[in-house]
């Protein structure tokens, strides 16, 4: 599945399948009701929309519905970086550490930490 794009309820189902896989409905109804308050139908109501746009597969053993993610989180997480990259920094990974910058929102490790992210990203470019 490529150019995965998350709504916030889908990616708090995703997360907890991606701790925890299979989930059965009950089981992230209580997950779901105790990190955000949902009621059991919200969660119903997620997971078949889920389900209906290949985000979860479900298995039935007997009258219980297990549920597994469809989609790896390293693949969420690049579809969904990209995505913001787009529509917040046209794109550009320079104005957004820019912006992070000029607003001292980076620590000294983040700062170390980019550094070698930088150095490993010009070594591969090599």
């Amino acid at each position: 599945m490529d150019n995965i794009n998350l709504t916030n309820s889908e990616w708090y189902v995703l997360d907890c399948l991606w701790e925890t896989s299979p989930m059965t409905v009950m089981e992230l109804v209580a997950a779901l009701g105790d990190r955000l308050g949902w009621a059991k139908s919200t969660t119903i109501t997620t997971l078949r929309r889920m389900e209906a746009k290949g985000l979860v597969l479900c298995t039935v053993e007997g009258r219980t519905k297990h549920y597994a993610p469809a989609v790896q989180r390293d693949q969420a997480v690049r579809g969904e970086t990209r995505s913001f990259l787009d529509k917040v920094y046209r794109g550009s990974v320079g104005l957004m550490v820019s912006a992070l910058a000029e607003d001292r929102a980076l620590s000294r490790a983040e700062i170390d930490e980019l550094y070698e992210i930088l150095h490993k990203a010009e070594e591969g470019q090599r």
